[in-house]
């Protein structure tokens, strides 16, 4: 079942079908982008007696998914999930190196299988290396990559912005391109592959422009006092009368021509915009000016000009802005919870994300195994194994 974009044309992704194995974070974002393409994903669940405390983040990012609750540890589980993986054309797996090779779903088993699978292994160190085996979380990827020792303020220790670079931007989101361009590789071989997508990796490429731009200049004074990580009055954010924000980017010179304008000084009486020790100085100036008004008053002033200043806008005042209003740029489901709508947006097949809350686990157990090819006979007998379980517990066979 292909579900349609609005000019009728299946979704880009329609048909691949994709399983993944619950993880936290960056795995779960990783199968939703495919969902949200056009990919049918089955997720597969922990059982209540197999599931860890944690085991529960995962369903947050559930949108366009069903959901299958098989215990991995009892043979009889890990070969329904070799049964899936006959015909599945991706597997999305978030273990440390070593899990799926002790329950005998390691590469080699399930390529043999089905030579045409993407095998997607998405950790956070990688499959080799000094780490492989060790756990590790958003924060220690970063430093370990280089950027953690690029963000924070000056003479502040290093801080990690919440846990969407490493996780969600070099783990999740690369893992996702790996898989569309082994796809794509899959059209003219016809053979699957294995990805080795690691985090630490992955937020390292993302950051190629800090490696590359070493010699411009930009990063030559210590953290925190350069052009791009909070050095520069021109590309800050300040408080408002009103104990709002605003984002200043003014970096090039006829955007801070528009931006000083807008403050009601004269360039000519200022220091140059690139006078690195007048920076200090410049910032509390600024300071003080964006205090003397509410973020409402700096947005009449500001839109419509290229000053690049723009109000920082909280959770709840996201979706209603007239801009994002306008492109339609964040969706409510069924349940009336926001959230971002996919990005990029495609002009013939967009994604139409399912509008239909998160899927409980185990919600489509039977109806996933019933697909995939297992008879009344065998889902009854893995029932009363205790090795799947169904989400509705009014469910009955």
């Amino acid at each position: 079942i292909s579900r349609r974009s609005a000019g009728g044309a299946a979704m880009a992704l329609s048909g691949v079908q994709v399983v993944e194995l619950a993880g936290l974070a960056p795995a779960p974002l990783c199968a939703m982008i495919l969902a949200d393409f056009g990919a049918r994903v089955v997720r597969v669940d922990r059982t209540s007696r197999a599931a860890s405390a944690g085991a529960l983040h995962a369903a947050v990012q559930g949108r366009g998914k069903r959901s299958l609750a098989l215990d991995l540890k009892q043979p009889p589980g890990a070969a329904a999930l070799r049964r899936l993986c006959r015909r599945a054309d991706v597997l999305i797996e978030p273990f440390r190196h070593g899990v799926m090779e002790r329950l005998g779903l390691g590469p080699e088993v399930l390529l043999q299988e089905n030579p045409r699978l993407i095998y997607a292994r998405l950790t956070g160190f990688g499959q080799t290396g000094k780490y492989a085996r060790s756990a590790g979380h958003d924060i220690n990827y970063l430093a370990l990559s280089g950027v953690l020792s690029k963000l924070g303020r000056k003479d502040e220790n290093p801080y990690a912005p919440v846990n969407l670079l490493a996780d969600f931007a070099g783990g999740g989101v690369i893992c996702a391109m790996g898989i569309i361009t082994a796809l794509y590789e899959r059209t003219k071989s016809g053979k699957g592959q294995v990805i080795d997508a690691s985090m630490v990796e992955g937020v390292a490429y993302l950051s190629s422009f800090l490696w590359k731009s070493q010699n411009l200049g930009l990063w030559s004074r210590p953290r925190g006092e350069n052009l791009l990580d909070s050095g520069a009055p021109f590309y800050e954010t300040y408080k408002t009368s009103d104990g709002k924000f605003m984002a200043v980017g003014a970096i090039e010179p006829k955007f801070y021509e528009q931006l000083i304008k807008g403050l009601g000084l004269d360039s000519v009486e200022l220091p140059s915009q690139m006078s690195f020790s007048d920076w200090p100085e410049m910032k509390e100036k600024f300071a003080s000016i964006f205090a003397q008004k509410t973020q409402a008053e700096w947005c009449s002033i500001f839109d419509g000009t290229d000053a690049c200043v723009t109000p920082v806008l909280p959770f709840d005042d996201v979706a209603s802005h007239q801009h994002n209003k306008q492109r339609g740029s964040f969706i409510k489901n069924d349940e009336e919870e926001i959230s971002p709508r996919p990005a990029p947006v495609l002009s013939r097949t967009p994604a139409v994300p399912s509008l239909k809350r998160d899927p409980f686990i185990g919600e489509h157990t039977e109806e996933i195994l019933l697909e995939y090819g297992f008879t009344k006979q065998e889902i009854a007998k893995l029932y009363s194994d205790k090795v799947i379980e169904f989400g509705d517990p009014k469910a009955s066979l």
